[in-house]
């Protein structure tokens, strides 16, 4: 699933783009198809950042600060650091749920590092397969107004499309039987 998700999700880059990918096990999965592409990446990822480079001729750019080895982020605790030099078309990040009051996380550290980066981006793309719409957390990152496209699986209910349609969310829903199939 995460890897047809975080395919479908790469469909909307174009070589040239600037692009914002955070930290994440689904966001992570885009690293391959991305190998392909010349863009300008900047993360708060060191797994995606180390591979990206390895596998890719992306200029690659990562956030200052201290790396968090169990959520696999760098972070900054200056307001100064390079993210708010970095203006990107798209910013790609999961989410631990999502509600109709917006994009849920459980961790502080995570929503600290997606918050500075959010607003260096024209258009929010969440990746989330359809099980994170039933999945709650006490702490909300940010409206659901604010995404701009959510990429899915096909599992997606019917109830969960309308409620991105009412909040004027974009939805992309990837098929993940062919994913399972390649």
């Amino acid at each position: 699933r995460k890897r047809a998700i975080a395919n479908a999700a790469v469909q909307l880059c174009d070589d040239g783009d600037a692009i914002i990918i955070n930290g994440g096990t689904t966001t992570f999965q885009m690293v391959h198809p991305l190998a392909v592409k010349r863009m300008q990446i900047f993360t708060n990822s060191f797994p995606i950042a180390e591979h990206l480079l390895k596998s890719s001729k992306n200029t690659i750019m990562l956030s200052g600060g201290i790396v968090y080895r169990e959520q696999n982020i760098v972070l900054s605790p200056f307001d100064n650091d390079v993210t708010r030099n970095f203006h990107a078309k798209r910013m790609f990040m999961g989410a631990q749920g999502l509600h109709s009051l917006g994009v849920m996380e459980a961790d502080p550290l995570v929503i600290q590092a997606e918050q500075k980066l959010i607003n260096q981006a024209e258009e929010l793309v969440v990746l989330a397969d359809s099980s994170k719409f039933d999945a709650r957390s006490s702490l909300i990152l940010c409206p659901l107004e604010r995404v701009t496209t959510v990429v899915t699986d096909n599992n997606i209910r019917d109830e969960h499309r309308a409620m991105l349609e009412n909040a004027g969310v974009d939805l992309i829903v990837a098929d993940v039987s062919q994913e399972q199939e390649t």
